[in-house]
């Protein structure tokens, strides 16, 4: 979609959408009943998905649509096909100091995350690439040895792709996996009484941006959990594919988003509440907030492009869960049908959790 025209999105009473180049100085209602939308910023990302949704009625198609962490189409015989794509861009996902070769390594494990959420191997990738002009061979050089990092990997080829050229560096990356439907573990599913459960601690992340953005400290000095986190994440593959076989499961999202983000996104597609007795925190991040006075537990619960999956458990599960994780599984709370959202229990208080994370055009 042309930069130009994102200001400018008009969406029609019967879900079609069209878009115009008048630029609209004001949020106004046209006399068929049309709300013109002055600014992304107004509907954030998600919105923003559901127009597409509902304009091109997905639902009526896909066996998994827009609203989980992949998308998914018939085969044969209970097989689906698992789609996945991705996109980085420079100007807003490359932080300081993270090199060409990491970005692009980067770009793939945001998709491979979101597989493994889902308990699906990925099979191929292609690569869509936005070069600026002025970028050298080196540069093109090192952005295919960071594809050829992560694909060796995770083990699968990158067969193909496109290439253009763009004002901003952009690595839009596409993958293909096939399922059984029945194991595929989507984001409903989750019941009352269900365990919830992490596959690492959060805030290291969170805790590195703050670092590098505010408090200028060069990466090189970051400590070595934080550092990692920012510029060599990595996505929980087998873990995930572990998880999905051992049967425990019943519903599965990826944290990138954030965790409290994240947590919201699973009651809201099982209509359910999660009441969770403790965040879990990283030591890296812990030190480091109580170095710069603030909150650690905002840092684990409201950052981003952590990739650690957020699971339910079925309760007689959870000890063979956590053997199939080899330990690698951490509780933090229940599904509950007595309320909707995110509560955590405090020393017997109860205190929503507000739904804050990473959102693209809000954020």
């Amino acid at each position: 979609m042309p930069q130009q025209l994102l200001n400018n999105v008009l969406v029609e009473p019967s879900h079609s959408i069209t878009l115009f180049k008048t630029r609209v100085s004001q949020r106004k209602i046209s006399k068929s009943g049309a709300v013109e939308l002055r600014s992304l910023r107004e509907v954030g990302e998600f919105e923003f998905i559901r127009m597409f949704e509902r304009a091109l009625q997905t639902r009526k198609r896909a066996v998994v649509g827009y609203s989980d962490d992949i998308s998914a189409v018939r085969l044969s015989k209970g097989d689906v096909a698992v789609l996945k794509t991705d996109m980085l861009v420079g100007s807003t996902d490359m932080p300081r100091g993270m090199t060409l070769r990491q970005a692009a390594r980067k770009a793939v494990v945001a998709n491979v995350s979101d597989l493994a959420a889902k308990g699906a191997r990925p099979l191929a990738g292609l690569v869509a690439l936005g070069l600026p002009a002025h970028l050298t061979r080196r540069d093109i050089s090192e952005i295919a040895a960071g594809l050829r990092d992560a694909s060796t990997e995770y083990h699968f080829p990158i067969v193909g792709g496109d290439t253009n050229e763009s004002k901003d560096l952009v690595i839009s990356i596409a993958l293909f996996a096939v399922a059984n439907r029945k194991q595929l573990i989507l984001r409903t599913g989750a019941r009352s009484g269900d365990v919830v459960a992490v596959t690492g601690m959060f805030g290291d992340t969170s805790a590195g941006l703050k670092a590098l953005l505010e408090k200028g400290i060069q990466p090189k000095r970051l400590p070595k959990p934080l550092h990692d986190a920012v510029f060599r994440p990595h996505a929980q593959l087998s873990l995930g594919l572990r998880l999905a076989r051992s049967g425990a499961l019943t519903a599965s999202i990826d944290s990138s988003d954030g965790l409290a983000w994240s947590l919201h996104e699973l009651c809201d597609a099982n209509h359910v509440g999660i009441v969770i007795d403790h965040v879990p925190t990283s030591r890296a991040s812990a030190e480091f907030a109580s170095r710069h006075r603030i909150d650690a537990r905002d840092l684990a619960l409201y950052g981003g492009e952590e990739y650690h999956l957020i699971v339910t458990v079925k309760n007689p599960l959870l000890a063979h869960a956590r053997r199939a994780a080899q330990g690698r599984l951490i509780p933090i709370g229940t599904v509950t049908r007595r309320f909707r959202g995110v509560r955590f229990n405090r020393a017997g208080q109860t205190i929503s959790i507000p739904r804050k994370g990473w959102q693209h055009f809000k954020t």
